[in-house]
């Protein structure tokens, strides 16, 4: 879900600005900064990484994700996924965009300085120092983001702000399908949703489900941006996006996949989905260049983009038809 949390944040704060009469470029920018921000609780699992100087070789293939995956419960989901931590982080994130060098703008700014130092302070008083080593990579996170929006674009700092609370508050949600749910209120006590959404009994079945609504956030986002940018999605994908059916194959193949083990089922239909999404045809790779071509053209990534998708999608539903017609039923 870690493309997602950005992906959802991005999508719907470039659709409301758009909706709302912002020109089309400023509505993308407001949306990436949102979409950035959203991917900020995440700096949690730096910390997983402990996980890895623990683990040896001997352990197997599967012993470095393991090792990351189990150092990474300790603070993962915690006090950087807290609605409370966002709704008070995001105006100082909002406060340390601001371009102007006027006394009120300096001020703001080491107001809001002091918040973040509060925050980790609380950090380490409640959960101890390595809650507050995550929550000081997370006010910096914040921090580099609002400076580069600053930089990058023409945004108010309450714009970056009210962006800042709808990324920071839109990312646990996507949580509660592929893990434990996160501490919602930290430092207080969070006694709502205290268990992992289920969408089906079956674990492969479930897995699916989860991986379709993140395919559906990631269509969510191109749809927007080729609503601002007056592109069509059906005249952008390539015909080659079909050849994902074949994929359903893979569910008498192989073991079925569940959250405790999907790295062959993740890599193996996005494998496929890029291979159709960057090979062109055989008629177009034939046709002689001279010399650099250049970088390529916005159009053509995001070809490669949908066709990607579009191969990935169909795969999952060939896949999901098979699993369920061939496995389950059997």
């Amino acid at each position: 879900m870690f493309i997602g949390h950005g992906l959802l944040a991005f999508a719907v704060a470039a659709f409301v600005a758009d909706w709302r009469g912002w020109e089309a470029r400023r509505a993308l920018l407001v949306g990436a900064v949102a979409g950035a921000f959203a991917t900020i609780p995440d700096i949690d699992v730096a910390y997983a990484l402990v996980g890895l100087l623990e683990w040896q070789a001997a352990d197997g293939a599967m012993g470095a994700p393991t090792a990351f995956w189990d150092a990474s419960r300790d603070v993962h989901r915690s006090v950087t996924h807290s609605l409370v931590v966002g709704a008070l982080a995001a105006p100082a994130f909002g406060a340390l965009a601001a371009r102007s060098g006027s006394n009120r703008a300096r001020f703001g700014r080491a107001a809001a300085i002091c918040l973040l130092a509060a925050l980790v302070a609380i950090a380490f008083v409640w959960d101890g120092p390595i809650a507050a080593l995550v929550m000081s990579l997370f006010a910096a996170s914040g921090l580099l983001v609002a400076r580069a929006a600053a930089r990058a674009s023409t945004l108010s700092p309450v714009a970056v702000a009210i962006a800042a609370l709808w990324g920071l508050w839109s990312h646990p949600w996507g949580d509660l399908l592929t893990g434990s749910p996160p501490d919602w209120f930290f430092p207080f006590p969070s006694p709502v949703l205290e268990s992992r959404l289920v969408l089906h009994s079956d674990p492969t079945l479930h897995l699916l489900g989860a991986f379709g609504i993140e395919l559906a956030t990631i269509w969510l986002a191109l749809a927007v941006v080729c609503r601002l940018t007056d592109r069509s999605i059906p005249a952008t994908v390539n015909r080659r996006a079909g050849i994902g059916a074949a994929y359903g194959i893979a569910a008498l193949a192989v073991t079925p996949p569940t959250l405790a083990v999907s790295y062959h089922f993740v890599f193996s239909i996005l494998g496929v989905g890029i291979l159709c999404g960057v090979v062109r045809e055989a008629s177009s790779l034939r046709r002689p260049r001279a010399g650099y071509p250049g970088p390529p053209s916005p159009d053509s990534v995001l070809e490669v983009a949908l066709t990607t998708l579009a191969t990935v999608t169909v795969a999952l539903a060939a896949y999901a038809t098979v699993y369920q017609l061939l496995v389950v039923s059997a």
